[in-house]
């Protein structure tokens, strides 16, 4: 995953703990997952976009 080994990604989470604490850390996996969905779908949109485009062009 990113290059980092088990040992450095069980600090990140340990350091994101102590910082958001264990109430944040939820809410930010949940507003993550949102934003990747979002982004999901709208890369999927352009391409129904620009074949209709295609079409108004001709």
């Amino acid at each position: 995953m990113f290059g980092l080994g088990w040992p450095e990604v069980a600090i990140i989470a340990i350091v994101a703990l102590i910082i958001l604490g264990p109430k944040k850390i939820p809410e930010l996996g949940s507003a993550i997952g949102k934003t990747l969905r979002g982004f999901k779908e709208e890369i999927g949109k352009p391409q129904e976009i620009s074949s209709s485009e295609d079409k108004e062009e001709d």
